[in-house]
């Protein structure tokens, strides 16, 4: 087994801007959320911690969300994952900042096929431990504003007809 030397970033945010400091003194403007995210996940970070939580999740969760109970989907529906760029690919996800190593609780996110299609898929994931406590509707409510404000007008979903939770919320 290797072993490789990974970061994974956690950013801190004051007025909408990224600040830096030591131990919450000397905070300074670090620059922009949408710029710095982008920069630590074209270096592969959105990639870990995306795969850390699908891992995370059980096999049965696993496979209501990704139609296979495997320990990973197949790379090309993670790479179609990791395409968020505003317009087209909307992503939103929610990470446990009470825990020291902030693990993903859970994700969402709308696709359409083109620009300026009005109608998108829609697809939320809530990590096993996150359950019942209310992460799923508030990563939807966000997404919601998101797509509704870019022009998006209706979702579609595809989700197995066993999955009685998955088709109660988005009822």
């Amino acid at each position: 087994m290797s072993l490789a030397k990974r970061i994974i970033p956690c950013l801190d945010c004051d007025k909408g801007r990224v600040v830096k400091g030591v131990r919450f003194v000397d905070i300074r403007d670090a620059g922009d959320p949408v710029e710095i995210s982008r920069r630590y996940s074209d270096a592969g970070a959105d990639e870990i911690r995306l795969r850390e939580g699908i891992a995370r999740m059980s096999p049965r969760s696993r496979y209501l969300r990704f139609f296979t109970g495997g320990a990973s989907p197949p790379d090309w529906i993670i790479e179609r994952l990791l395409g968020a760029d505003g317009v087209r690919h909307l992503a939103w996800g929610a990470l446990d900042l009470t825990d020291p190593s902030q693990p993903v609780m859970g994700v969402v996110r709308a696709i359409r096929p083109g620009t300026a299609d009005p109608i998108a898929e829609f697809s939320i994931a809530v990590v096993d431990a996150y359950h019942g406590l209310g992460v799923g509707r508030f990563l939807a409510a966000t997404l919601l504003l998101n797509a509704f404000a870019g022009g998006l007008t209706a979702f579609s979903a595809n989700v197995l007809s066993e999955n009685e939770a998955a088709r109660s919320f988005i009822r």
